[in-house]
């Protein structure tokens, strides 16, 4: 940056959501440090949605519509656990925060939500509960509105209810961001890109289909987010393909059964019992594992947290980038991660259930830690100290399930399907499973390790694309990103109904012009093939800086001024999408500079960062909070540098939003 400034320091932030709640928490938490109170800071935030939850966790959603975390899983604030320069300033769960309400307006020392359904929902919830989403939004909207209490007075907030569609401006000097509902640009010293998760126009493939649909007068979904989706146009028993067994088909099939006046009747068997309104589709879903995610464990740890890192911590992540050659994934870091995997699971086996084992843990755990993953002696020694195979850790089988698994006929094995279900449930149910979660915990954290082995350069192309951003993201959302357990058990309910219909593994959707119907077979029912009228694809659109539909990435892109992410060697080329930021500080690379830009920040999910969730788990250490107070304190500093010391322009207020 160059020269400096009588005027008051300028930040603009596009987005308000919860990464950048989360970035403000950290700038009020630093300030009392690194930022002289007689300097005046503005801070505009540019979002056409509420700041606080932004988009994707707005009040206006269904209120259908859950969480796949349980509400004392859920956090936003830094604790114990947090690795950061700044002050660790603690803070409520979602689940202690709603806990306050539960004694009544007497009792609650946050001003209590304006939707009273939020507000009886609060009340009730206890921490093991899966929250709605707008019970999340009342959260992140105290959580907002907390950070800006605690900013110093000469800190104002501004909000400005609109889309941001342009920034320009030198490297060293201030920056122009075009907002679509003024001619007149906003100045700021420092941008911070902070959208959050992002749709993206229709890929290719995509349009093939939806170019069918048009000619035949067929519904046609591409990958979006279901809770902004218009599925008005899918009629009462209409067949619908759906491919995509996630998260995002958990909220179709919410939105499609019970948002269509459909309820679930809970038998005195406990089971439960889906009866139609008549106004329901039907859906023929499936993926390439061919079922559903695997169901959220709904139990704390039995025995103490499992130390992590263990086997795949910064010591593994730094010897792996010393070496001399090319990293594939599978090959040389998975089976470090397994067995960081393993040791989760296997720490909390044996300290939670000892009778379980046939060995004692120090034994156990010297032998383990100098095996490798896939050998014989690792196999051995699970062998004799774990004897009931139920409890062995096998991720080769979890990963595949369907895997060379045939079926003679689709009710055979829609059968099959409905009892994987209802043993994924009351496993994930049932304490005595609890290594389940210390497997989870430990696949959390290396998650967390992973940007680092990406950042170092030393991943090859294919292992990247196919490795990373493929096979391993699938792997970690179907074990770690599943629904709670009640939906998996109303989508056996709705199986059994006939309102959802297993199409298997593998699955296949092609079209047929002579009927202008699409059509869905799988190899888990070799022969058999399902024509419909609707086609749904029920998964997140993929990043895209070619194909985004934020105007602003959009403009920075095409004028050249951002870098797309492509990892490339003489063996592949893989792009990814995302938006390259340097490791250290987040600052946007513009090729046109070679390097960082001096004066742009981008946080969150468009970004190569990967694995930076906004909020997180308690005591987890979040990458998210760290790297929130690292660019925070570093914002600070050099808008500290640019402004002297001096007074306020008139007429700006102190504090607050508008």
């Amino acid at each position: 940056m160059s020269g400096t400034s009588a005027g008051p320091a300028v930040l603009a932030v596009v987005g308000a959501g919860p990464r950048a709640t989360g970035l403000l928490e950290r700038i009020a938490a630093n300030a009392p440090e690194l930022w002289d109170g007689g300097r005046e800071l503005r801070i505009h935030l540019i979002d056409p949605h509420p700041p606080g939850p932004g988009r994707i966790w707005r009040h206006e959603q269904s209120p259908l519509l859950r969480m796949n975390s349980m509400a004392e899983d859920v956090t936003m604030f830094t604790d114990a656990s947090s690795v950061i320069d700044g002050p660790v300033r603690p803070g409520p769960s979602l689940a202690e925060w709603a806990a306050q309400f539960a004694g009544g307006p007497r009792h609650a020392p946050y001003a209590e939500p304006a939707d009273p359904e939020v507000l009886a929902e609060l009340r009730t919830l206890d921490g093991a509960d899966f929250p709605t989403r707008r019970a999340q939004s009342a959260y992140l909207d105290w959580v907002f509105r907390r950070a800006l209490s605690e900013l110093p007075p000469s800190v104002t907030v501004v909000w400005h209810r609109t889309t941001a569609t342009a920034v320009t401006g030198p490297a060293d000097g201030p920056q122009q961001v075009s907002l679509a509902d003024r001619a007149t640009p906003l100045t700021a010293d420092l941008v911070v890109l902070a959208q959050g998760h992002l749709g993206s126009a229709p890929a290719p493939e995509h349009r093939a289909h939806a170019d069918f649909a048009r000619r035949h007068g067929r519904f046609h979904l591409p990958p979006e987010f279901t809770a902004d989706a218009d599925l008005s146009g899918l009629r009462p028993g209409e067949h619908v393909a759906v491919r995509g067994f996630g998260l995002a088909f958990v909220d179709l099939m919410a939105l499609l059964t019970e948002g269509r006046g459909g309820t679930f009747r809970t038998e005195a068997d406990g089971t439960l019992t889906y009866l139609p309104s008549g106004r329901e589709p039907v859906l023929h879903v499936g993926s390439r594992r061919g079922v559903p995610y695997h169901s959220k464990t709904h139990y704390r740890l039995q025995g103490p947290p499992p130390p992590l890192p263990r086997h795949f911590g910064p010591e593994a992540v730094d010897a792996l980038l010393a070496g001399d050659r090319p990293l594939d994934l599978r090959r040389d870091v998975w089976p470090l991660m397994a067995k960081e995997i393993g040791f989760g699971h296997y720490h909390e086996l044996f300290h939670a259930h000892p009778e379980r084992t046939a060995l004692p843990w120090p034994d156990f755990v010297s032998a383990y830690d100098a095996a490798d993953w896939y050998s014989d002696a690792m196999t051995a020694l699970v062998t004799a100290a774990v004897p009931d195979p139920a409890d062995r850790l096998d991720l080769d089988a979890l990963d595949r399930p369907l895997a060379g698994v045939t079926f003679a006929t689709p009710d055979a094995f829609q059968e099959h399907v409905r009892e994987h279900i209802a043993r994924d449930v009351a496993r994930r149910e049932d304490p005595a499973f609890s290594a389940d979660l210390g497997a989870f915990l430990a696949l959390l954290s290396v998650y967390g390790q992973l940007p680092r082995l990406v950042a170092g350069g030393r991943l090859s192309a294919r292992s990247v694309a196919e490795g990373l951003d493929g096979w391993w993201h699938g792997f970690f959302s179907f074990l770690a990103s599943g629904p709670p357990g009640f939906r998996l058990r109303q989508l056996h309910a709705l199986s059994r109904a006939g309102i959802v219909r297993f199409a298997g593994a593998g699955i296949r959707i092609g079209t047929d012009e002579t009927t202008g119907t699409f059509t869905v077979g799988s190899a888990s029912v070799p022969g058999h093939t399902v024509h419909t009228t609707a086609l749904v694809e029920a998964y997140l659109p993929r990043h895209s800086l070619d194909r985004t539909e934020d105007p602003l990435l959009r403009h920075l892109h095409r004028a050249g001024t951002l870098t797309e992410e492509v990892i490339t060697d003489a063996t592949h080329t893989h792009r990814s999408g995302l938006l390259t930021v340097s490791p250290a500080d987040a600052h946007v690379i513009d090729p046109r500079l070679g390097g960082p830009h001096p004066r742009r920040i981008a946080l969150g999910a468009p970004t190569d960062s990967r694995s930076v969730a906004a909020f997180a788990r308690p005591r987890t250490n979040a990458p998210a909070f760290r790297q929130n107070d690292a660019v925070a304190r570093a914002l600070l500093r050099t808008l500290s540098a640019r402004h002297p010391a001096g007074t306020p322009e008139d007429g700006v207020p102190t504090a607050g939003t508008r």
